[in-house]
């Protein structure tokens, strides 16, 4: 039997296998994923839309499905997923007012699917105003806070997300991510996240209420939060993959990881990014990281004149991510015309190939998150007012896009791996950025410098 503080610790993969060996039933662990929840919610905000009574039916159904010999790889699972994904009869808000009470028909495609592999969804977290902030505070559903300092921010906008996992209450979670949402965090909550390549796992259904999916969105992407980097796999074979009209001709087979053994990767580290500046508690954290995978034997290389010009690529990441959040907004001027557009999608295709030609010579980039630990939460509306604390000294809160722009603009996958911690107790996670589709090579990355350092 799997008690509850076993379960507070327990991954998704070790709780199926005792799902399945039956020393544990999906209704037990129900029971022990909502006692967390209204334990540590009170505290934490993270878990914002309750769906109890529907996870009850799902998970006596996963129950007797175990019974019947089924094996689908999330069946009794208890999980939560961000407020921002559509979920038939639960509202989907994006902290927005206007659409406190807008509920959707239907689920989202990533829905469906972890619903198909038989996740017991037990409900949804929380967000900041239109997925915009590094912090989850919204008029709706309030302020989230790190379960590991709640004065202190758990990241945005998949802070509920992180939250939900680092607190106990679930094992895995779903979020989403264009300017680090899923990477920051699990960055500030330590636990592990996976930002996945561009348009590897669709988005639909996951649009602002009551917006129709369209053309989607460029940089968007939607993926796992998780307490190991085993999970994140398994997550990520479940949700890859085309749907709609794509998937009547279209499929998706990974590549292997480039290694396993964490002496076998080709390694480089960018520790400085010329558009935001960085604490050393952070860089510290990642030289600790990179001294780690050279003592197992890795090759590790400290800068290279491959890596593209992040300055350029960070200023064009900027303009374009500008005009797709101020889409739709009443009386709103978009930053860039026509035909500057597509010289900005020309700038993403030219810095994927400058990208490709590094990745001939490395297998995996380790770079920060983001620039600071958790900061205390910031009540100051506007970000051109709002300033972070770096090395002593005042930094404009809105520069720190630059580090998740690095892996967001050219659209490839990356992974923060929770690796160190603060004096004062706080999470470091660090990004382990890979080649184009390659988003297992990440992963496995992450699980072997794991392994290497328990």
């Amino acid at each position: 039997m799997i008690e509850t503080d076993t379960y507070t610790k327990a991954t998704a993969g070790s709780l199926t296998r005792a799902l399945r060996a039956r020393e544990v039933s999906a209704l037990e662990l129900f029971d022990m994923a909502v006692a967390r929840i209204e334990a540590e919610n009170p505290r934490i905000n993270a878990v914002v839309v309750r769906d109890f009574d529907r996870a009850r039916d799902a998970a006596k159904a996963a129950d007797a499905a175990l019974t019947r010999g089924d094996r689908r790889p999330l069946l009794g699972i208890p999980m939560t997923v961000k407020e921002s994904h559509h979920v038939a009869g639960l509202p989907t808000t994006w902290g927005l007012e206007p659409f406190a009470h807008w509920i959707p028909k239907r689920d989202a495609t990533g829905i469906t699917r972890l619903k198909e592999a038989g996740a017991v969804i037990l409900g949804k977290t929380n967000v900041p105003p239109s997925l915009g902030d590094w912090q989850s505070d919204n008029p709706i559903y309030g302020r989230t806070n790190n379960p590991h300092d709640p004065t202190r921010s758990p990241g945005g906008s998949s802070g509920g997300s992180a939250a939900a996992v680092a607190s106990g209450m679930v094992p895995i979670e779903f979020g989403s991510d264009i300017g680090g949402s899923i990477r920051v965090p699990s960055h500030f909550c330590g636990v592990y996240g996976h930002k996945p390549t561009y348009n590897l796992i669709p988005l639909t259904g996951h649009s602002p209420p009551p917006i129709d999916d369209g053309a989607g969105v460029e940089f968007a992407v939607v993926g796992p939060h998780a307490r190991t980097a085993s999970d994140l796999d398994l997550l990520l074979g479940i949700l890859a993959g085309p749907d709609g009209d794509d998937a009547k001709g279209r499929r998706v087979e990974l590549p292997r990881p480039r290694a396993e053994r964490l002496g076998d990767f080709r390694v480089l580290v960018i520790e400085a990014h010329p558009s935001c500046a960085t604490d050393r508690i952070v860089t510290d954290a990642i030289d600790g990281a990179a001294d780690a995978a050279t003592k197992a034997g890795a090759a590790v290389t400290r800068g290279s004149q491959l890596v593209p010009d992040l300055a350029s690529a960070h200023m064009t990441y900027i303009r374009m991510l500008l005009t797709i959040i101020s889409r739709g907004e009443p009386g709103a001027v978009s930053p860039m015309e026509a035909h500057a557009w597509f010289e900005g999608l020309d700038t993403i295709a030219a810095h994927r190939r400058q990208w490709a030609a590094l990745f001939d010579a490395f297998d995996v980039v380790l770079a920060p998150t983001f620039g600071t630990v958790a900061f205390p939460h910031i009540a100051e509306p506007d970000w051109g007012k709002r300033t972070l604390t770096i090395n002593g000294a005042p930094t404009g809160y809105g520069d720190q896009l630059a580090w998740p722009g690095t892996a967001t603009f050219p659209g490839l996958p990356a992974t923060c791996a929770p690796i160190a911690t603060s004096a004062d107790g706080l999470p470091i996670g660090m990004q382990i950025i890979g080649p184009w589709l390659e988003d297992r090579t990440t992963i496995a990355f992450a699980q072997a410098l794991a392994r290497e350092r328990g």
